[in-house]
């Protein structure tokens, strides 16, 4: 796929005045990728246990006849080290599966340490291949490049080859407020092994101070969107060619719209 004709979309919030209000706005919008967040908050918001058979044949049918690609977010809470919560993830590849995303995304885990990270998200990747899903692993504010260089080293031993359906979920928000790389996400990018398949893009920002999910060109990036371009340029040398998630559900919401578009017009300028 040309790098022009990569998917941004946006996904579900907690926020939002009724669950499925982020994807009806991704319909109305033209939005070519969207991503089911399991982020129910106090009995608001969405998780994949509101969905039944109907919804989730629904969702796969309108996916299906508008092209748009799925992706889906466990909860953050969810430890694959812990029986339970991976039991939840697995819940999470299955509706993956029954909706037709292609991906679900999970948070590194440091509980048992990379080794026992690894042992565990081999459990899951397992479930994930038979489900015909990928997985990605999601880096949260407190991990730094070191940890996935180091997992997927291991990751590679383990398999005997890379792994093509298990990959790293860039977060650049989080990537800003790493202490190895605060406010230079493209730092922590380029502190990342070339073996390092990145295979899935979170997009935010913040201005180094707190993980505030800032609408995409309306933190640093709206006064020099240098960082971005340089962003893109790394991810394509590396052969990125995943979704494009915007993580927010900003007042008003069309400001995703006027990000997507911005962003795609920075993709056919730095190719």
């Amino acid at each position: 796929m040309p790098w022009p004709a990569l998917r941004i979309g946006n996904q579900t919030a907690f926020s939002a005045a009724y669950p499925t209000a982020p994807f009806d706005f991704a319909l109305e919008n033209n939005f070519d990728a969207f991503e089911w967040f399991n982020d129910k908050r106090h009995g608001w918001g969405w998780a994949q246990e509101d969905a039944d058979g109907h919804d989730r044949a629904r969702i796969r049918e309108i996916g299906r006849n508008r092209k748009i690609a799925y992706s889906v977010h466990a909860r953050c809470q969810a430890d694959v080290n812990s029986p339970a919560d991976r039991e939840e993830i697995f819940r999470s590849i299955d509706f993956a599966r029954d909706i037709g995303a292609g991906l679900v995304n999970i948070y590194y885990s440091d509980s048992q340490g990379v080794e026992g990270f690894a042992d565990s998200l081999l459990a899951v990747h397992e479930r994930a291949k038979e489900a015909g899903v990928r997985l990605s692993v999601e880096n949260t504010v407190f991990v730094g490049p070191e940890v996935f260089n180091q997992l997927f080293a291991l990751l590679q031993r383990r398999l005997g080859e890379p792994p093509a359906d298990l990959g790293m979920c860039f977060d650049m928000g989080h990537a800003n407020l790493c202490a190895a790389s605060r406010n230079n996400y493209v730092g922590f990018l380029e502190k990342l092994e070339p073996f390092v398949p990145v295979i899935h893009l979170h997009v935010h920002e913040n201005w180094g101070d707190g993980d505030s999910h800032l609408p995409l060109f309306t933190g640093p990036a709206g006064q020099d969107d240098a960082g971005v371009r340089t962003m893109l340029r790394l991810l394509k040398a590396r052969g990125f060619d995943g979704m494009i998630v915007m993580e927010q559900w900003p007042n008003p919401p069309e400001q995703l719209v006027s990000a997507r578009n911005r962003l795609k017009q920075l993709i056919v300028d730095t190719y």
